[in-house]
């Protein structure tokens, strides 16, 4: 069944002033000294500064050695991407030297394709020729072909 007011049937001016009446004032939110102080909204927690567990020391003295953290310490508001168990950053190289390493990789493969193409021979050996052409070396037109193994 169809809502009541879709069926209800009213005239068009009723939809005209519902539409006029709309409020003069329109609310505006204020920054309140608890927003200043909060930004985060964490309700006062003191947060520590975000470092990825990757980045300690892994030989220090800590008291859950696999997760990289003393007992008691603060946990990070973002632990979910700071921790252990997050994906692993990738700092051996710097994109400079990953593309330079490309480049150098490509320069050789291209370079050792042109070495190849200048000495490669065109064929292994030459070309054979036969006196009166290969037909008569063949036989000539009246030999008898060979027999064919297909069963039909």
């Amino acid at each position: 069944m169809l809502p009541r007011p879709l069926t209800t049937a009213r005239p068009l001016s009723h939809i005209l002033l519902k539409s006029r009446s709309l409020p003069s004032r329109t609310q505006i939110r204020c920054i309140t000294q608890a927003d200043i102080e909060d930004p985060g909204m964490n309700g006062g927690y003191v947060n520590p500064p975000p470092t990825k567990r990757q980045f300690r020391d892994p030989y220090g003295d800590w008291w859950d050695k696999q997760e990289r953290r003393n007992f008691g310490e603060p946990v990070h508001e973002d632990q979910d991407i700071l921790g252990m168990f997050s994906p692993y950053e990738y700092t051996h190289f710097t994109a400079r030297k990953g593309f330079f390493l490309l480049g150098c990789f490509v320069a050789t493969v291209l370079g050792l394709c042109g070495v190849v193409r200048v000495y490669y021979p065109d064929r292994p050996s030459a070309q054979r020729t036969f006196p009166g052409g290969l037909d008569r070396e063949l036989g000539g037109q009246r030999a008898l072909l060979a027999p064919n193994d297909e069963v039909e």
